[in-house]
């Protein structure tokens, strides 16, 4: 792991079109999101991360500052991504490496909080909490598990409440996606696996509670925790557990690990 140069830029942009392409729609816009970071003032060079084995780029972090904003003031936090791993490496210990790494550069250069929107089953084992008990909402007060926080000193959010307040650079117009994406070759688009494959699998209520909660596609339903989900209507811990497995099915892992859940 190291510092990214800017001779990797280019292959830190195709990178993460291959790690997040089909991840929730045909194509992805996260490449241009780097791209749009490195030009922003929000950008933190000092936590710009890569990995590589053999000199091959397998991961890649991005740091930003934000904001969190409430009727107390305004408090300046961190937040992370895209984060990056070649499909290839998924699931092999590079993101959390990458990740470890670069909070405990964080801490050491001052910052004292970072925010994401991300796995809401993924990144509480690095210590993220939701949002919503330290007080910290996404914009209009929502809430919902895949808002996270991490104090990266102790007491790093004492008295920080209010609203997760992110760079300019996250708003992607589609069109400008689009036309970035026309200047790296040419790839099929993905396609979005329907939520039709859990007919006959799944019980009809748990089929009706995706279909109210307009669950079109399994993509969609990962943006949701194992709690979120299995506490809606219908659900519950048997419909979670029958919905993890149908997901790893399909070559797409989903919830906490099962000892997280039976503790």
């Amino acid at each position: 792991m190291r510092r990214e140069d800017p001779a990797d830029r280019r292959a830190v942009e195709n990178l993460t079109r291959e790690a997040f392409w089909g991840m929730t729609g045909p194509r992805c816009n996260e490449h241009l999101l780097v791209r749009r970071l490195r030009e922003s003032d929000a950008f933190v060079p000092e936590l710009d991360m890569v990995a590589e084995v053999d000199g091959t780029l397998v991961g890649s972090i991005v740091f930003s500052r934000a904001q969190v904003v409430g009727e107390g003031g305004r408090w300046d936090v961190l937040t992370f991504g895209p984060l990056s791993v070649a499909p290839g490496r998924q699931g092999s210990g590079v993101g959390g490496a990458l990740l470890r790494r670069s909070l405990v550069e964080a801490a050491r250069l001052g910052h004292r909080a970072v925010l994401v929107y991300g796995h809401p089953d993924y990144y509480p084992r690095f210590g993220f909490v939701r949002g919503s008990e330290v007080g910290i909402t996404a914009p209009g007060g929502i809430t919902f598990d895949a808002l996270m926080a991490l104090e990266l000193v102790d007491g790093g959010l004492n008295g920080v409440r209010g609203e997760f307040r992110l760079a300019p650079a996250f708003v992607i117009d589609p069109v400008d996606a689009e036309a970035f994406d026309a200047t790296f070759p040419a790839k099929e688009l993905a396609t979005l696996t329907p939520i039709d494959v859990f007919d006959g699998h799944l019980p009809a209520s748990v089929l009706v509670a995706l279909g109210a909660h307009e669950i079109g596609d399994l993509q969609a339903l990962r943006r949701f925790s194992f709690g979120e989900m299995t506490a809606w209507d219908g659900i519950g811990a048997a419909g979670g557990d029958a919905l993890r497995a149908v997901m790893a099915a399909h070559g797409l892992p989903w919830g906490p690990p099962r000892e997280a859940v039976s503790t």
